[in-house]
């Protein structure tokens, strides 16, 4: 968006968050003159916003404009699809992810879907499935369309399928950026994914380049964790220490470098040219589509979730190969030729309906499922899983 701001860059939100915590806007700021002139606020993806950081904007402006009333009296408009992914809790239960969702008196549905006036049938599919109204078996498990699924023999055969239907002729085609970055594939986990990006980046031609990471465990004073072990983890968020890539290639952000030039975090690219400590690469989508950037490799650290007993610095470039990316990476996305691979089912709200809604029609929207139950029925069953008390409000 242009002239945009991530929520926490704006309102200055803690990442660390109670019930009680503030943001850290001064009241003879800038940023708290800015808020206090502003008339409207409009904050999108909401729905992926923890509770309490919405609260917390909430007390900060009542705090800035002296005024007892929700957000201070702004109109404060908060657009989101609560059929997508929830805010992501790690290792939470479903109590846990519906308690950091914005409960809201009355949640307003407005859908504007362009998509339905091409394929009417393929958005009131993806309506039933995000609502969880698809007639399905055994409580949550939905039948996929026939012409929509890649039959599951072996794994490696049937994986193969998949890439060939999304990436048809990819050694003639791969020098195109229209055609690199109008497909990917989509899986559960990174673990998946990154299977998914050695295989292509294997197949695709070019120039080939690997950047390793310099790491180090900085509070490690007895040199307990050597880098060999270093080197081998590979962290859901930073970059993996043995990155590889060729001219041509599309990779994605993983931080906000610079988000008034289009440099966010999920951005997509293609890479352009290699050196030493910069990566010269072209922005492929959205406003700066075109726009030719430099990136450069930084030191990056896990969040504390991670729970390591050390804490890990990893130099390296922000960025991952996007042949393929994780369901929830992809959230935000629309991506014209698009693939589904689930070697597992689905384990939180909302994955299996962002899946199927990155893509535009069903014609090209293909779908690989692992069989994970034997329901003695014809066709390609997967779990959907909805968190009704989310929507009951809708």
């Amino acid at each position: 968006m242009p002239g945009g701001r991530t929520a926490h860059s704006r309102f200055k939100i803690p990442i660390n968050l109670d019930n009680n915590s503030m943001c850290n806007i001064k009241q003879q700021s800038g940023a708290a003159q800015l808020l206090r002139l502003a008339n409207i606020l409009i904050w999108d993806e909401s729905s992926m916003a923890h509770r309490q950081a919405v609260e917390a904007v909430d007390r900060t402006l009542q705090d800035i404009t002296q005024v007892r009333l929700p957000f201070g009296g702004k109109i404060m408009v908060l657009g989101g699809d609560f059929r997508q992914v929830l805010p992501v809790v790690r290792r939470g239960t479903r109590a846990q992810i519906v308690d950091s969702s914005l409960s809201l008196t009355k949640k307003i549905r407005l859908t504007i879907n362009m998509r339905a006036l091409a394929d009417p049938w393929f958005s009131n599919f993806l309506m039933r499935v995000g609502d969880g109204d698809e007639e399905s078996i055994e409580e949550s498990f939905i039948r996929i369309p026939d012409d929509m699924s890649i039959p599951y023999s072996e794994e490696a055969k049937s994986k193969d399928d998949l890439i060939n239907a999304i990436f048809p002729s990819l050694q003639i085609n791969g020098g195109s950026s229209d055609y690199i970055i109008s497909r990917a594939i989509l899986s559960t986990k990174n673990e998946h994914v990154d299977k998914i990006n050695d295989q292509l980046i294997d197949r695709f031609c070019g120039e080939e380049k690997v950047y390793y990471s310099f790491d180090e465990a900085e509070d490690d004073k007895n040199n307990f964790y050597p880098m060999e072990f270093l080197n081998s983890l590979n962290v859901s968020g930073l970059p993996p220490h043995y990155l590889r890539l060729k001219i041509g290639c599309p990779i994605i952000l993983l931080r906000n470098i610079d988000p008034s030039n289009g440099l966010c975090n999920g951005t997509r690219l293609i890479c352009k040219g290699f050196q030493k400590n910069v990566i010269d690469a072209e922005i492929s989508v959205g406003h700066h589509a075109g726009k030719r950037v430099f990136l450069p490799r930084i030191p990056l650290c896990p969040s504390t979730d991670d729970m390591f007993p050390f804490k890990l610095k990893r130099k390296q470039f922000p960025i991952r190969l996007s042949f393929a990316m994780t369901i929830n990476k992809a959230q935000g996305q629309t991506i014209p030729n698009v693939g589904i691979f689930l070697p597992e089912s689905v384990f939180s709200h909302g994955q299996l309906y962002v899946a199927l809604s990155r893509g535009i029609s069903r014609n090209n929207t293909k779908i690989l499922v692992k069989p994970v139950k034997d329901f003695n029925q014809v066709g390609v069953y997967t779990s959907n899983v909805v968190y009704r008390e989310v929507l009951r409000d809708m």
